[in-house]
């Protein structure tokens, strides 16, 4: 079935969950839905407010740009606008865009007829944000603990925030998160490796089946995980690593302020090392 006929077979009415009918209609091959105008308004006012932050200066060099949360002395209040206000104001758009997106995707999932799956994993990359700008700054008693939207002042934080904990990489969720990273990348890399030299053979030979690849890994490892498992894996292992950095990060000065090395204390005690 073509791609358009495709869509057009699944372009029907229902599934919203806001909005009714209102919005219930496409833009060429794009759904709208009542989360999709939510999801342009939030994106095209913090886009505006991040242009006007720029134009405060002192700089337009796109690398130097930087538009700061409040300072600390303004705890969990409102700050005036020139001085966090408007850092304030962008988070809650970006929060905003990024939560009516996801519930854009689970409409169209509705109309679908399809699993939560796509919205589900884009909601643990919210929850990474929201960890940073709003979890962590809201345990520690102040939204000047959130990151600066800047290119370089972004990095500074990161780097000042990993020496505020003295090695941050001791820091056990941290190696959880960078673990599930690293394979993440090993499990798809192999699944992609696998799809092409099945698809691609030599000159002359047939393309091969899955048999063929099943084949492959139980030969090479003992046991294949399948081609509906291996994007099952796929998805956990990116989800984990995306949960696990935001705890990492959560639990770095609301529960943990001394330098990570030392939380490690409990494993050189053991018993078994004396």
């Amino acid at each position: 079935m073509a791609m358009l006929s495709f869509e057009r077979k699944y372009r029907v009415r229902g599934g919203t969950l806001l909005g009714g009918d209102l919005f219930d209609f496409w833009v060429g091959p794009f759904y709208v839905g009542f989360f999709g105008v939510t999801t342009l308004f939030f994106s095209v006012l913090g886009t505006a407010l991040i242009v006007y932050g720029a134009a405060l200066g002192p700089t337009w060099n796109i690398w130097q740009i930087n538009i700061a949360p409040p300072d600390l002395k303004y705890g969990l209040a409102l700050a005036p606008l020139k001085e966090g206000g408007l850092w304030q104001i962008i988070t809650f758009c970006a929060i905003g865009s990024f939560v009516s997106w996801a519930l854009r995707e689970v409409e169209i999932c509705r109309k679908l007829g399809i699993g939560y799956h796509v919205p589900f994993a884009f909601a643990v990359a919210i929850f990474a944000y929201v960890s940073l700008v709003v979890i962590r700054p809201f345990l520690m008693g102040a939204w000047g603990h959130g990151f600066p939207y800047g290119i370089l002042s972004h990095l500074d934080w990161v780097s000042n925030t990993g020496y505020q904990y003295l090695h941050f990489h001791y820091n056990p969720a941290h190696m959880l998160a960078v673990s599930f990273f690293f394979t993440t990348t090993f499990a798809l890399s192999l699944h992609g490796a696998l799809i092409l030299s099945a698809t691609n053979p030599g000159k002359g030979q047939v393309v091969k089946t899955p048999e063929h690849e099943d084949t492959f890994f139980r030969d090479t490892i003992g046991y294949s995980i399948g081609t509906l498992g291996i994007h099952r894996l796929g998805l956990f292992l990116a989800l984990s690593a995306g949960f696990w950095s935001a705890v990492c990060i959560i639990i770095s000065g609301p529960f943990w302020t001394r330098g990570w090395p030392e939380w490690w204390g409990w494993w050189l005690n053991l018993p078994v090392w004396r």
